[in-house]
């Protein structure tokens, strides 16, 4: 599955990065502390997390994750959605809550 799958089918709102939606998703995950995160999260992941900072784009980057889902429409940081474009992660925003996306991903296989 590509993150341009999850796009069209959750109807989510690429904030930034939409140059890099093509990239493969193997699963997702939700957690919005950032050192369980950085020890529990897995290469391809799609990422669901309230998180708006830029230590989020970090840590998705230094994981390899595919790309963000922020919940919500929580407004992201102007300096997160830069350094994600500048890294090639998609940033996308959601009206629904962390908890219906997590059950839509598990619909799609994720």
């Amino acid at each position: 599955m590509k993150v341009r799958d999850i796009v069209e089918k959750l109807d989510l709102k690429v904030l930034c990065g939409a140059d890099f939606i093509d990239k493969d998703i193997v699963g997702a995950y939700t957690c919005d502390l950032l050192s369980w995160v950085m020890s529990h999260g897995n290469k391809g992941n799609a990422w669901v997390t309230v998180q708006v900072h830029p230590n989020v784009v970090a840590i998705a980057l230094l994981l390899e994750f595919s790309c963000i889902i922020i919940p919500e429409e929580i407004e992201v940081e102007k300096i997160s959605l830069e350094k994600a474009e500048m890294e090639g992660i998609p940033i996308l925003q959601a009206k629904e809550n962390a908890y219906i996306i997590c059950g839509m991903l598990k619909e799609m296989g994720l």
